[in-house]
């Protein structure tokens, strides 16, 4: 995966999730944009689908697994 790929994740409590990696001055959470510089951008980074990705947060060790990545407008 790499920038402007929209990925679609599935969270350790079975939530789905779709982001979008954008630069660091385009990041918008609640559009899901998220920062190639933020934890889980970073993470994400070169990962294919059915991969899992790892993220340490405040709350503790997240995991998520890539259900797809496109690169859809």
């Amino acid at each position: 995966m790499y920038f402007g790929a929209w990925v679609s994740l599935e969270d350790e409590d079975g939530q789905e999730l779709r982001y979008r990696i954008v630069g660091p001055d385009e990041f918008d959470v609640k559009n899901g944009s998220i920062s190639i510089d933020a934890p889980l951008g970073r993470a994400l980074l070169k990962k294919q689908v059915d991969d899992e990705v790892f993220i340490v947060t405040p709350e503790g060790k997240r995991t998520y697994y890539v259900l797809a990545i496109d690169y859809e407008e």
